[in-house]
């Protein structure tokens, strides 16, 4: 059972962007439950410094979701092991990425790759249940491709195995992030299981979420590229979904704000060096929109400390 689940939006997890100064201001926008960056369970295994380092917590963060991937149930469960002994009782769950449609990922017969070998899927899912002390969830597609859409069948298999809720992602590996998610599979899959059903793809306004949880019946929308840049969508889909009102965009002086805060968070726990080169992505996702967008993209990705971005900032917002 996972009460908190329930009728919210999630943060996504996504490689490069969900890391605890994202997480941070997401939490503070009402976001449900946040989610690590994709972390290797190989990675942990060998004691990779870098793939440890995923996993740190916000300040405000009570619970945190972890996702990992992997295609050795050994290290799957051995990862949780250490994760659990080390972090607890602060992980809410832990999630198994199959959706992921990186070729690097799945080259390696993980992420999304795994939804053409259910056998292995099963497995690795059985290990996790049977190491985690907190549910373990599955995140996957509608399928490889149109021609193997196989996400109800995946669905049963993954609650069979052990999982205590799944995320469905409504576009094929095929796909990647094109074309339009197939929010019809999520209800098919929700028809099908009994464990609570996380609908995720093209949530990008409160609209959006409350006509996919009522299109599908699913349990919670899960928010991925519409929170980049806009982690205010949360307070949006909370208030909408509670009162039917929408609430007005966040200003570009509000967005300024957030960006400059997320880097600040960003330099104190990873020093401003590398914390402003990874900030560089966010900044481009803030910006959308706004007067001189392209410009302020141009000086963006240049930029190499905090001072130059709250410049920045300050000369776009006095011309917005």
């Amino acid at each position: 059972m996972i009460p908190w689940l329930f009728g919210s939006a999630l943060l996504a997890p996504m490689a490069g962007y969900t890391d605890a100064s994202f997480r941070h201001l997401c939490i503070e926008q009402g976001a449900g439950l946040t989610y690590t960056e994709m972390v290797s369970a190989m990675g942990l295994k060998y004691g990779s410094e870098k793939t440890a380092g995923l996993i740190s917590f916000a300040e405000n963060e009570l619970k945190l979701g972890v996702q990992l991937f992997s295609n050795r149930p050994d290290a799957l469960a051995e990862s949780i092991d250490r994760l659990q002994d080390e972090y607890a009782p602060r992980i809410a769950l832990f999630d198994i990425n199959m959706g992921c449609p990186a070729p690097k990922i799945t080259g390696g017969s993980q992420g999304c790759a795994l939804m053409k070998d259910l056998p292995l899927a099963s497995r690795l899912i059985e290990a996790a249940a049977q190491a985690s002390h907190v549910p373990v969830t599955v995140k996957f597609r509608k399928g490889w491709d149109a021609q193997s859409a196989n996400a109800v069948e995946f669905a049963r298999m993954a609650e069979g195995s052990g999982a205590a809720a799944i995320a469905v992602h409504g576009r094929t590996r095929e796909q990647f992030y094109s074309g339009h998610s197939d929010w019809s599979v999520i209800a098919q899959v929700k028809e099908a299981v009994r464990i609570p059903v996380i609908g995720n793809g093209d949530i990008f306004t409160a609209r959006d979420a409350a006509d996919m949880l009522k299109s599908t019946n699913c349990d919670a929308v899960m928010v991925a590229r519409g929170a980049l840049g806009n982690p205010f969508i949360f307070r949006e889909i909370k208030h909408f979904l509670a009162t039917g009102e929408l609430l007005p965009p966040a200003t570009f002086d509000e967005r300024a704000q957030a960006l400059l805060f997320q880097a600040q968070l960003a330099c104190e726990t990873k020093g401003e060096y590398l914390a402003m080169r990874q900030i560089r992505k966010h900044a481009a996702w803030y910006i959308k929109g706004a007067k001189n967008a392209s410009r302020l993209r141009e000086a963006a990705v240049r930029l190499k400390t905090l001072d130059e971005l709250a410049a920045l900032l300050q000369d776009a917002v006095a011309c917005s």
